[in-house]
């Protein structure tokens, strides 16, 4: 169960990301649990990504903001292992680095620019960038056969 300070922080991020979602990516509460999020990034054009639709989940801590989120992606990107947490400085992984200052958005524009670089963590796989834009060619069609992704994003499905 979320913190007043989590909850409060928390529905802000929301508000904003409606109002002013950074590019290329897209992320929005469960319904049921403000603690868990959904996310889509999209593959920006001149990358490997390119056309691709990319789902994950953002799980927040009660104690958020003051601790990290956990981060994963579930569409295989060539990237990241599916359903893997993924290891980055904005992540659990590293809650001594992590900045109570950063949002949902920082957060998502933080992994958006992880999955351009090339550096190895704990969740991350190495392909070639043909493989990469394989992936990112199936991951609507991927996706939109996901339970999670279609009870998240109803309107893309």
């Amino acid at each position: 169960m979320a913190s007043k300070a989590a909850y409060k922080r928390l529905s802000k991020e929301y508000i904003a990301m409606q109002r002013e979602p950074p590019p290329f990516v897209w992320a929005a509460p469960d319904e049921k649990n403000i603690l868990h999020w959904n996310y889509i990034i999209r593959g920006p054009p001149d990358s490997p990504f390119a056309g691709g639709e990319y789902h994950g989940v953002l799980l927040f801590p009660p104690e958020y903001p003051f601790k990290p989120p956990g981060i994963k992606m579930l569409t295989p990107s060539g990237r990241f292992q599916p359903d893997k947490k993924i290891c980055f400085s904005m992540s659990d992984f590293h809650p001594g680095s992590w900045n109570p200052a950063w949002s949902v958005a920082t957060i998502l524009t933080g992994l958006l620019s992880f999955m351009l670089s090339d550096e190895m963590t704990t969740g991350s796989v190495t392909t070639t960038d043909a493989e990469k834009r394989v992936y990112a060619a199936r991951s609507h069609s991927w996706n939109i056969q996901q339970k999670r992704f279609k009870e998240a994003f109803p309107e893309v499905s």
